[in-house]
C-alpha cells in the first residue's frame, strides 16, 4: 500500500492530546471501535480514535460534513457492530479515513473545528464493546519461536512439527466468549492427567497461561468456492488489534489429540476496543523473509508483494498485574517485549491459506494470530515459555514470583509502531483478570 498524505509525520490535529509525544491515537493513527457513554442506555456506535476523544461516527454522519462515499461509510460505521462498514471495502474505508483526516488537521476551518467537536466523547468517560459480529474466528499457530520453544520444554532436541514450515496451521475457536479489554473470567474447570497416572482427575487449571496475539479482522469476504490469492489477500483485512488466547495448558496437553484444543481455550479469548487500520500500518511495513536453509512457501503463499513487505513492525509488550500489586497501587510489571515482525508466516499467507480449499471468509471474521514470540531472550510471547513451564518463575517487580497465573492477575497486552521519519501510532490495551474457578 502506498504511503499518502494521512502518512505525513508532520500533521497536527486541532486536538491537542493528539499531538502529545508517546500518545497512542495521533491524527495518523484513526482507529476504530464501537462503544457507547458508560453506563448509559444510548446505542452502542462506532468511533474513531484521535488522542484522549472518541470521533463519534453516529454524531458526525448526522451533520453535512461529509458527502459521497465517505458519508456511505460513516453511516455504516455508526451501526452498533461494523460489519456493514468492513463488507464495503477498501474504497469506501479509504475515503472515510481521509475525510477524517481532513476535519480533524490543524488547518480545518474555524467552522468545522466547532461542528467536529460537537461529535467528541472523551475516552474516559466510554464503555466498548466486540466491535463486530464474529461469525467464525480462526487462531493460526505462526511463530516458530515461540513452536521450538514450547517443542524443547519437552525435548532440549525438539523441533517443530513437520507441517509447520510449510503451513500456516489453525483450528477453530469459540466465538462465544471473545470479550473486549476489562473482561474478567473465572478459572476454568476440566480433566487433566499427571505423570504416571492411569486416570484423569477433575479440578481447577492449575497452569493457567496467557498467550500475545494480534487479532486479524476480515473486512470484505469471498464467495465459497473462490479462493483469495496472496497477491489480493490483504484487500480483504480491515484492520489488527490485540488479542489474547488464554490458555489452560494441563487441561491442554491432556485433551490435544487427536483434534487439537477444546476445552484449554474455550474460556475467554480478550480483545483491545481500537482496530488499527491496513492503510495506517503502511509506514511499518518490511520485507518478509525465510531463510535459504528453510523450506521456501509453495507456489500459492508465494509472492513478490508478500517477500517485499509482507511483515509488519508492531511492536509488543506483556505486563502483568497481580492483586496484591493493584491493592498497593504499585502498577504492573513488565514481563516481555517482541515484534510481530518475526512471524514465521504473514498476514496475507493466512487469509490465501484459509481460503485455498474453497473455505469463505465474511466481514467481521476474526483470525488470531498465534502466540508471537522473537527470537531473543525476553521475546516470549507465553509464560510457559518464559518460566519453562514454572521451572525458573519470573520475579515481579515488587518480588511476587509467577510459574503460571495466579487468581487476582491481571494480564495487559500493549502494542505500537514506531519508524524515523514517521508518526508513532498505538494499539490501545487489551486487559484480562482472572477469578477463582467456580467448581
Amino acid at each position: 500500500m502506498a504511503l499518502n498524505h494521512t502518512h505525513d509525520a508532520g500533521a497536527k490535529s486541532w486536538i491537542d492530546t493528539a499531538n502529545i509525544e508517546g500518545t497512542d491515537f495521533p491524527i495518523q493513527n484513526l482507529p476504530y471501535a464501537v462503544f457507547r457513554r458508560t453506563g448509559s442506555p444510548e446505542p452502542f456506535r462506532g468511533g474513531v480514535a484521535i488522542g484522549d476523544q472518541v470521533l463519534d461516527m453516529a454524531a458526525l454522519s448526522a451533520r453535512q460534513l461529509l458527502d459521497g462515499l465517505a458519508l456511505d461509510a460513516a453511516r455504516a460505521a455508526a451501526l452498533p457492530a461494523l460489519n456493514d462498514f468492513f463488507a464495503l471495502g477498501g474504497a469506501a474505508w479509504r475515503a472515510l479515513r481521509h475525510a477524517v483526516f481532513a476535519l480533524l488537521r490543524g488547518d480545518a476551518p474555524a467552522a468545522t473545528v466547532h461542528a467536529v467537536r460537537e461529535c467528541l466523547v472523551p475516552q474516559a468517560e466510554v464503555e466498548y464493546t466486540v466491535p463486530a459480529r464474529i461469525g467464525d474466528y480462526t487462531d493460526f499457530y505462526t511463530s516458530i519461536d515461540h513452536a521450538l520453544n514450547i517443542s524443547r520444554l519437552m525435548n532440549p532436541d525438539g523441533d517443530v512439527t513437520p507441517n509447520f514450515r510449510w503451513i500456516p496451521t489453525a483450528y477453530h475457536g469459540r466465538v462465544s466468549t471473545i470479550g473486549v479489554s476489562g473482561q474478567r473470567f473465572h478459572r476454568p474447570m476440566g480433566q487433566t492427567m499427571a505423570p504416571g497416572a492411569k486416570a484423569p482427575t477433575y479440578h481447577a487449571c492449575a497452569r493457567l497461561d496467557y498467550e500475545l496475539e494480534l487479532g486479524v479482522w476480515v473486512g470484505e469476504g469471498n464467495a465459497t468456492g473462490e479462493p483469495i490469492p496472496l497477491e489480493r489477500a490483504e484487500e480483504h483485512i480491515f484492520g489488527i488489534c490485540l488479542l489474547n488466547d488464554w490458555s489452560a495448558r494441563d487441561i491442554q496437553f491432556w485433551e490435544m489429540a487427536p483434534l487439537g484444543p477444546f476445552l484449554a481455550k474455550n474460556f475467554a479469548t480478550t480483545i483491545s476496543p481500537w482496530i488499527v487500520t491496513m492503510e495506517a500500518l503502511a509506514p511499518y511495513r518490511q520485507a518478509w523473509t525465510r531463510p535459504a536453509n528453510e523450506p521456501q512457501p509453495l507456489g500459492y503463499l508465494e509472492g513478490p508483494s508478500n517477500r517485499e513487505s509482507g511483515a509488519i513492525d508492531i511492536r509488543l509488550e506483556v505486563w502483568l498485574e497481580s492483586e496484591k500489586a493493584r491493592n498497593e497501587k504499585s502498577g504492573p510489571s513488565r514481563l516481555s517485549r517482541t515484534s510481530f515482525k518475526h512471524q514465521y508466516w504473514s498476514v496475507a499467507q493466512m487469509v490465501a491459506h484459509h481460503t485455498v480449499g474453497g473455505c469463505s471468509l465474511n466481514p467481521g471474521d476474526l483470525f488470531g494470530s498465534g502466540t508471537i514470540s522473537g527470537p531473543g531472550p525476553g521475546e516470549a510471547g507465553a509464560i510457559i515459555e518464559l518460566t519453562r513451564a514454572a521451572q525458573s518463575p519470573v520475579t515481579l517487580a515488587n518480588g511476587e514470583e509467577r510459574g503460571f497465573l495466579e487468581d487476582g492477575d491481571a494480564v495487559l497486552l500493549r502494542g505500537w509502531c514506531e519508524k524515523p521519519g514517521h508518526a508513532r501510532i498505538g494499539f490501545g490495551e487489551s486487559r484480562g483478570t482472572v477469578l477463582p474457578a467456580r467448581g
